[in-house]
């Protein structure tokens, strides 16, 4: 049996393939045949060039429905599609591209010059231009090839895609997902989350990412639900679509930027029927807004490169849209079907979770350990990196994933940070989430950071990174005053600092190694 994620998405199409599949933001409209027809011409591209299956194609484009087709193609063609965030700057493509070695690499015309010189001085020999306008080689090449395209034979094991990591702790990672793992996380949350072809998906997020490529799109693709396309998030445009949609994907950030908005309203989200909130925690006082505002409860889950999608608030039987029928596991049919503020849920199902301690034991409920996964969804280890695999695997087959949690009697996951990000001050476990909790509550405070710096004397203490809300302003030592008498004293920052922006990567989530640099 061919195991080609392709042939899964592909199998989610309507019957009717000239109905509209995706319409964009500048007013194009892609039908479902378009999709098929033209992933063929590009895979047969591909196929012209007479690589080896399972070869690496490295993608670094803006956002645009022929970037999408490109992927498709690459899961036809037998290939393995390579991401990569458009910020990048030269000394990073030059890694990706030395680390991966891709028998392709794709590039915005405009940065041609400095990516082709790049990619020749590694030994690629086909350098391809795409932009946002349908512009560039890699479209004009496939022009001349045909639209009818057999997927290529590929096991479940085989490589579909490799992700790296966002190096912002040392050396970037590949993390290799295969074609059996982004099938069985695909298939779950659309049962999961309750996806129907009636549905329609407002897509603003970036497709280099997992949340925007597989978690958002494959839920469209499997469902065959159409897709109104942003190029980039604009809160106003997104707000004006809403109308229109019925799903809602985004990171916190999009959130909090929607909520500053006095058109968001009960009335503007009236058809919809899921807002999903990921990539970066979300401050509850932003919950409990959207709530008030919309009328609608966001839900959090949680995932990462190497594992996809782990875990997620219940999607709740409500009775404004019937009683859908959602698989559960058996933690999330014991618990209340709510939504939880500052929790991201349960474990999906096929995923099994553990909270563990140093020597990877499980921990008493309720105590804050090492979350540790394991289930289909799982990725097989670091492109190039044997002694990195085997060092975040547990012996008996659980992936470290790096993050900080607790479970609760209800089986509710709240992550209360990185390991990497773990204050030890005296000896003592400080955990950042808990201080940031209590600063975010303090009148005035939009919302914080807390980072651990040296200190000769605790080995390591606290610095807090507050933003004010709009109009308020903020007294440092104040602030840390009024932490003493919420927190031990062990946990209270020795620092205070009120800035105007935390620093964020693509996805909306704090760079806290920035934030240490600036100590």
């Amino acid at each position: 049996m061919n195991a080609n994620l392709f042939l899964a998405l592909r199998q989610g199409f309507p019957q009717d393939l000239d109905s509209i599949a995706i319409e964009t933001d500048q007013g194009l409209r892609y039908s479902w045949r378009d999709l098929d027809r033209a992933s063929a011409m590009l895979a047969n591209w591909l196929g012209s060039l007479d690589l080896p299956l399972g070869s690496r194609i490295a993608v670094q484009v803006d956002k645009s429905v022929e970037a999408l087709m490109l992927y498709l193609a690459t899961l036809r063609a037998g290939h393995v599609f390579l991401p990569l965030n458009s910020a990048y700057q030269s000394a990073e493509l030059a890694y990706f591209i030395g680390d991966a070695e891709p028998a392709v690499v794709v590039c915005s015309p405009v940065n041609f010059g400095w990516v082709s010189k790049l990619a020749f001085q590694k030994g690629n020999r086909y350098v391809m231009t795409l932009d946002e306008q349908r512009e560039g080689s890699l479209l004009q090449r496939a022009a001349h090839h045909s639209d009818q395209h057999t997927p290529a034979l590929r096991r479940p094991d085989d490589l579909a895609a490799i992700l790296y990591t966002s190096g912002t702790t040392g050396r970037s990672k590949g993390a290799m997902l295969s074609h059996a793992n982004l099938h069985s996380s695909a298939q779950c949350l659309h049962q999961y989350w309750g996806f129907a072809a009636s549905d329609v998906l407002l897509h603003a997020l970036p497709i280099f990412h997992v949340h925007g490529l597989f978690v958002a799109i494959h839920a469209a693709l499997f469902s065959g639900c159409s897709m109104l396309w942003h190029g980039k998030f604009e809160p106003q445009r997104v707000l004006a679509d809403l109308s229109r949609a019925t799903v809602f994907m985004g990171v916190p950030t999009f959130y909090t930027r929607l909520l500053a908005l006095t058109g968001l309203n009960t009335q503007a989200c009236a058809g919809m029927r899921l807002f999903i909130s990921g990539s970066a925690p979300m401050l509850v006082d932003t919950f409990t807004q959207w709530q008030q505002r919309t009328g609608h409860t966001v839900l959090e889950r949680y995932g990462m490169s190497e594992t996809l999608m782990l875990t997620s608030n219940p999607y709740l039987d409500d009775e404004r849209f019937g009683d859908p029928v959602i698989a559960r596991s058996e933690a999330t049919k014991q618990a209340p079907a709510k939504r939880v503020g500052g929790s991201v849920g349960f474990p999906l199902p096929g995923v099994s979770l553990r909270i563990a301690d140093a020597q990877n034991r499980e921990v008493p409920e309720g105590e804050v350990g090492s979350i540790q996964v394991k289930g289909a969804n799982v990725f097989a280890g670091y492109w190039r990196m044997p002694e990195k695999t085997a060092q975040e695997f547990t012996s008996d087959g659980f992936f470290i994933t790096g993050d900080m949690g607790t479970l609760d009697a209800q089986g509710y996951v709240r992550i209360v940070g990185r390991s990497k990000d773990l204050i030890i001050s005296g000896g003592l476990n400080v955990y950042p989430v808990e201080i940031e909790d209590a600063l975010n509550n303090l009148p005035g405070v939009l919302e914080s950071a807390v980072v651990g710096v040296p200190h000769p004397d605790f080995g390591e203490v606290g610095c807090a990174f507050v933003l004010a809300k709009d109009g308020a302003t903020l007294d440092p030592t104040a602030l840390l005053q009024a932490l003493k008498t919420q927190l031990a004293n062990f946990k209270v920052p020795k620092q205070c600092r009120v800035i105007d922006a935390l620093p964020r990567n693509a996805m909306g989530k704090v760079q806290k190694n920035l934030l240490r640099d600036m100590v």
